[in-house]
């Protein structure tokens, strides 16, 4: 099945970047994830390697290779024991430089997609906030232009890398009376006079930056509007199915980690004169979750495949998430329950895997807006088109 989406070439980039994981990252995931701080270092050797290049332009830096190396790249980070560190990661990579790489201007891209790239800079998108959630269009956050100038005020809430950030993508209304037609986007460095940014205390993910982050009379050149205004919901809308995706990939491959680990243990361990893997109740519930992790894979990857030829897969990447997230939940939990008492320890990745995959079902839309955006596809006969060709 991984020959059709998978070259010898893919198989190498797997191989070199799982040992460079080992090598580079897992030594320090311990740390990071007491201290809640991934160092920069780390970003720049990422850089250095094209990792944050895999998907970009060769003009940028970037490597301009097909997603399947992404799926790759995502797939491995999930397998060493810190979706936080993951998440940092890949927020840089294919939230923030998404945007960078599809809308910005050509000085911005200079400015700020190239060191991105190289991991000089690191990148936050900033859309949620504190009252609106998964409601993009409800947002407050406003771009007043003054002049050759605007004026941002409001706020973002669970931003990731929004503490570590050199820069945010922020999504403001510069006319609210339009509701989501009224939409831009904006390039804002964080050091700009106004920004605040407060690192917020999660259940999971404890290696990344989670951040709520206020504007107050934040003044930006004109020229760091992203694209057309008033685009900026379009915009959104056309990078949903890339995240979607992402967060898809994130939950088979967590999942798929946690049942090959929970295979080895019950290869090991003993109770009643046998090892646990040979008890038809937990032989019977690992496959089980083991077949439906292989579902949601071959979904993925088929959405992906589809996502790469440049067709628009709003509802197949939108069903990934759904499923993959509510599947790997499923799977972590059960083989949680199997590791017995171990489980429960934080010694063992499974109390770390638990906690980290909860987030699935919640970040990048929760599955009660995906299943009503669904909803309207599958039921009303909505057809979404692409916003932006």
């Amino acid at each position: 099945m991984n020959s059709k989406y998978f070259t010898e070439e893919h198989q190498l980039f797997r191989s070199s970047f799982r040992d460079f994981l080992q090598k580079e990252v897992v030594p320090h995931i311990e740390k990071w994830e007491k201290t809640g701080t991934v160092e920069r270092f780390i970003w720049k050797k990422f850089g250095e390697m094209g990792f944050f290049g895999l998907k970009y332009p060769e003009a940028y830096g970037g490597l301009n290779l097909d997603l399947f190396y992404t799926v790759i790249f995502l797939e491995e980070l999930q397998k060493i024991k810190s979706a936080g560190f993951a998440a940092a990661m890949w927020a840089h990579s294919y939230l923030a430089m998404t945007h960078l790489n599809a809308e910005a201007s050509e000085q911005i891209k200079q400015d700020f997609l190239v060191p991105s790239i190289s991991g000089d800079k690191i990148g936050a998108l900033c859309i949620t906030e504190p009252f609106g959630g998964s409601d993009v269009a409800g947002m407050r956050t406003t771009a007043v232009k003054k002049d050759n100038q605007y004026v941002i005020n409001g706020s973002k809430t669970f931003i990731t890398n929004g503490v570590y950030a050199d820069y945010y993508v922020v999504a403001a209304k510069t006319n609210p009376e339009l509701g989501n037609k009224g939409i831009s986007i904006f390039l804002i460095e964080t050091n700009t006079p106004g920004v605040t940014a407060i690192k917020l205390d999660k259940l999971g993910w404890r290696a990344s930056d989670t951040a709520e982050i206020s504007f107050d009379n934040v003044v930006i050149p004109a020229e760091n509007l992203m694209g057309e205004e008033g685009k900026g919901f379009p915009y959104i809308m056309q990078h949903f199915a890339l995240e979607r995706l992402v967060m898809a990939i994130n939950a088979h491959a967590r999942a798929e980690y946690a049942i090959d680990y929970t295979i080895e243990y019950m290869s090991q361990r003993e109770a009643f004169g046998k090892t646990i893997d040979k008890f038809q109740a937990l032989r019977h519930k690992l496959v089980e979750h083991a077949t439906d992790v292989e579902h949601c894979k071959v979904f993925n990857y088929e959405a992906v495949a589809c996502l790469d030829k440049g067709e628009y897969v709003v509802k197949e990447a939108t069903m990934a998430k759904l499923k993959s997230t509510k599947v790997a939940d499923e799977a972590i939990y059960s083989c949680l329950q199997m590791l017995g008492g171990y489980g429960y320890m934080e010694e063992y990745p499974l109390a770390r895997l638990f906690r980290d995959s909860r987030l699935g079902p919640i970040g990048g839309g929760t599955s009660e807006i995906l299943k009503e955006i669904l909803s309207k596809m599958i039921i009303d006969n909505k057809n979404y088109k692409p916003a932006v060709e």
